[in-house]
């Protein structure tokens, strides 16, 4: 029964990945949208739908460790497992609004959270500051790209626009959102039984199967996009759902809240500032000739499995976990870094030569 669980979860999953992008895709084209701002919108907020749950249910129970820790932990895994993950399988274009609009405002929303987080508390005052971000932030993505899309009206002369081939698509992203969600659900209840029959703690499921659940539909959404060759539905939906995580749940999120959301020291000293690194870590990468390639993937990727480590040490108060974070602190990450820089000056050479030999 738990297999069978497990397989329908699968396959909801990537069914559901499938219509949404597709759906996506089509839309845009019928909108005379950027596949770029749907995914950094339309897909993002829905693929953000369980995060979304997961941080309101918690602030209604009075957890706002686990609302506040939930956006963190989704928004670290989206940059590292994500991107991660798609760009391993097929290398992703970055565009150039991406680096020189987008990442800008996500490191900027990252570090607002964080000044907002340094009293202990985010009050509905600053939750409502949050909430009119995502309202301006989505109002001008769209109508800045129904100015910029050239090639808008000829799209939409090429696709029936009447209302059922509208519905039709629209039907395709609200029934795959709704599959990701259930699919997702299933998915992670089917991995905790296993992980419990194998012997796991509830500490380690927790953060390790939950933690991977509720970004599942990222993970899916974004793969697929990749395979379909929509690169910008893939890198916009892990984009716009860290600005909507932080700017529309934990907004709506504290306006709920009896008392607002509270601030753990932990996530003062930690995680929000590892979700800052995170974010930044974005423009050396995306600058390495516009594009994530697989060793940058890799990166990433690898990057995930030390941060949980980290957490995993931590939260069990292992004797290793002292020198564990000085080695992650004082030799890997300078070493990522400097991998990042070397990157980055062998794309500007390579680019570089290019220009020369066209000027020839």
């Amino acid at each position: 029964m738990v297999i069978l669980t497990f397989v329908i979860g699968l396959v909801l999953l990537f069914v559901g990945a499938d219509l949404l992008v597709r759906g996506a895709s089509r839309l845009a084209i019928i909108l005379g949208l950027t596949p770029l701002v749907v995914g950094l919108t339309i897909v993002a907020f829905g693929t953000s739908a369980p995060e979304g749950a997961t941080s309101i249910a918690a602030a209604l129970r009075d957890q706002p460790d686990l609302a506040l820790g939930n956006v963190i932990g989704s928004n670290i895994m989206n940059v590292l497992v994500v991107l991660g993950m798609a760009a391993m399988i097929k290398p992703l274009v970055v565009s150039r609004q991406l680096l020189h609009i987008d990442v800008p405002i996500m490191i900027a929303v990252s570090v607002l959270l964080y000044v907002f987080a340094l009293n202990g508390v985010i009050s509905r005052f600053e939750s409502g500051i949050l909430l009119l971000g995502i309202v301006v932030y989505t109002s001008w993505m769209i109508r800045k790209s129904r100015k910029e899309s050239q090639s808008g009206a000829k799209k939409t002369r090429q696709v029936q626009t009447n209302k059922l081939t509208i519905a039709r698509y629209t039907a395709f992203v609200l029934v795959g959102l709704v599959m990701l969600v259930f699919g997702a659900e299933y998915l992670v209840e089917a991995a905790s039984t296993i992980a419990r029959q194998i012997g796991l703690s509830e500490l380690i499921i927790g953060l390790t199967v939950i933690a991977f659940g509720t970004s599942l539909p990222e993970i899916a959404t974004s793969l697929m996009a990749a395979f379909k060759q929509e690169r910008d539905i893939a890198i916009g939906n892990v984009i716009g759902s860290n600005i909507s995580n932080v700017l529309m749940i934990l907004g709506v999120t504290g306006l709920v809240a009896p008392n607002g959301i509270s601030v753990a020291p932990a996530a003062l000293n930690f995680d929000l500032p590892f979700m800052i690194a995170v974010a930044i870590a974005c423009l050396p990468i995306f600058f390495t000739g516009y594009r994530i390639g697989r060793r940058e993937g890799a990166l990433l990727f690898g990057y995930y499995i030390v941060y949980v480590g980290y957490l995993v040490l931590d939260a069990s108060g292992h004797d290793a976990q002292q020198t564990y974070s000085t080695v992650m602190f004082a030799f890997v990450t300078p070493l990522i870094f400097i991998t990042l820089l070397t990157l980055a000056t062998l794309a500007w050479r390579k680019k570089h030569r290019e220009l020369a030999a066209q000027k020839q």
